[in-house]
């Protein structure tokens, strides 16, 4: 932790006793540190009217907003129960969070003065609105971002700490994880390259889940071809979505949806990598269905795909 000055208020002595103290953070950590301490009690002893908003994000259980916002403020009353501390969600820009928020400190107080506080890497650079602010500073900077994350790393042996991973795990929008198939052909489309994972007997289209920092399904699918063939593809057509009936997530909230691309085989050598151990091509009329017409050699949770893939390509 790196040190700092001393946490002071400039010109204690022009603040209005009367005025009203506004404290805006969001306190994502799993305990008050000094820092948050000596901001709130720095405050506290120079207003008698004090209020603290916790910001929100509209995205629950993310690695930089993991917890809720009566999990924080039942943290902050335990150690200041007389805090007054309610919720400011986020919004889609700047001047719409201040005007709320300048809103919500005027239904509690209709007149007064008011002072808004926040520390380093606070709101004030985005704060539009019409109140005073004062940027707080601090005798020690700590970094929550760096504390969750070494909180990340740790495995606790006590019933809370499990307590705490199944309250998380509920309190979540469940997740359609968005992955990326592609059906790739020779030249005249006489041939499918397929795939085979592991410990599988059957096989699969060659594919995986999306990155965050793809720029496009298009794009994934051509990535996940690369890394699990070491070759490229040239996208040809979009077949369509579906949902994937995975084993793994068959009794989960959580699902798998997954695009369905048609390719073109351009380039490189085929080598199975990532998780893959086997790549092969396949007849498209002799290989793919028995004489009852009925798929094989096709797992399960793709079977779907083969199907409607080789109803548009007749």
């Amino acid at each position: 932790m790196k040190e700092k000055t001393n946490l002071k208020i400039e010109n204690k002595e022009n603040l209005e006793k009367d005025s009203i103290a506004v404290i805006i953070g969001r306190f994502q950590i799993h305990q008050l540190h000094e820092a948050h301490c000596g901001l709130i009690e720095e405050v506290l002893s120079n207003h008698k009217r004090v209020i603290l908003f916790l910001g929100v994000s509209p995205v629950i259980g993310s690695t930089f907003n993991p917890l809720d916002f009566n999990s924080r403020k039942l943290m902050i009353q335990e150690k200041y129960p007389e805090l007054v501390i309610l919720s400011l969600p986020d919004t889609r820009d700047d001047e719409t969070w201040s005007k709320n928020l300048d809103s919500r400190v005027r239904e509690i107080f209709p007149i007064g003065n008011v002072l808004l506080y926040g520390s380093r890497d606070s709101f004030i650079p985005h704060y539009k609105g019409q109140f005073e602010t004062t940027e707080l500073e601090q005798r020690i900077y700590v970094s929550a971002r760096e504390i969750r994350k070494q909180i990340s790393e740790e495995i606790k042996s006590s019933s809370e700490w499990r307590a705490g991973v199944i309250y998380g795990s509920y309190n979540r929008y469940p997740i359609s994880y968005q992955t990326v198939d592609v059906a790739v052909f020779n030249d005249d489309e006489s041939q499918i390259l397929l795939a085979r994972k592991p410990e599988e007997n059957k096989y699969r289209f060659v594919g995986g889940f999306v990155n965050p920092d793809d720029n496009s399904l298009e794009q994934a699918a051509s990535r996940e071809f690369k890394e699990e063939t070491g070759s490229d593809i040239l996208i040809t057509s979009y077949i369509g979505s579906f949902r994937i009936l995975d084993w793994r997530y068959k009794s989960e909230r959580d699902k798998i949806m997954t695009t369905l691309f048609k390719a073109k085989y351009t380039s490189g050598h085929l080598s199975p990598s990532d998780d893959i151990e086997e790549l092969r091509w396949f007849n498209v009329n002799e290989e793919l269905k028995n004489n009852n017409g009925i798929l094989k050699n096709i797992i399960e949770e793709h079977q779907s795909l083969m199907s409607i893939l080789l109803t548009k390509i007749k």
